[in-house]
């Protein structure tokens, strides 16, 4: 048996919870560590996670379930990747400010010797500044009492930004899952809140 893990939008799990019921026959819910689990009568299992990392204390329901996933009063979403990034600040599911901008760094190359050393100085400092133009837009746009930061991309590049002293006090309300995402464009910062709002559902089929 393998897993799986797909994401569903918190208004149609009861939906996905009755195709599971039809492919796989009648199945037992109930809560355990802090999810939302299920067994089916042929052996497959599912268990559904809140997002943000929120555990779940409530009853074996999917409507409950589904009820209890809402987003988070204040809080952001920062994605990075090496020439680009994506950064929003939320008030539930309304993205209030936001910014997606593009650095060039140039690519790797095959030369050698001192030409590969001067195009790696060059890479590194094209990047270092990609880095802190967006640190500087995290600082003005993540403001105010987060209560959630939600990252994707590049996990380097994310944790570059980070370090930045102006951002240190988003460590601590930092979150997964890890969103993988490609260049950030309005587009993809926009499919990442939903994502992020999503609840994980890890399936194994029998």
């Amino acid at each position: 048996m393998t897993a799986r893990e797909v994401l569903v939008v918190p208004a149609r799990l009861g939906r996905w919870v009755d195709n599971f019921v039809a492919r796989h026959g009648k199945t037992e819910l109930a809560v355990v560590t802090g999810r939302l689990a299920g067994r089916a009568a042929d052996g497959s299992t599912f268990g559904a996670a809140r997002p943000f990392a929120r555990s779940y204390d409530g009853p074996a329901d999917p409507a409950a379930f589904a009820a209890s996933c809402t987003p988070p009063p204040r809080w952001g979403v920062l994605l990075v990747r090496k020439g680009g990034f994506a950064i929003a600040r939320l008030h539930g599911d309304e993205i209030v400010e936001s910014k997606v901008g593009q650095r060039h760094v140039q690519g790797r190359t095959k030369a050698g010797g001192q030409s590969q050393q001067r195009f790696s100085r060059r890479r590194d400092n094209q990047a270092r500044a990609a880095y802190e133009a967006a640190a500087g837009h995290a600082e003005r746009i993540l403001t105010g009492p987060l209560t959630a930061l939600v990252c994707g991309g590049d996990r380097t590049a994310v944790e570059q930004v980070l370090e930045d002293p102006r951002l240190q006090h988003l460590t601590a309300v930092r979150v997964g899952p890890w969103l993988a995402v490609p260049d950030p464009r309005r587009a993809v910062l926009e499919q990442a809140v939903a994502d992020a709002c999503s609840i994980a559902v890890e399936v194994t089929n029998a």
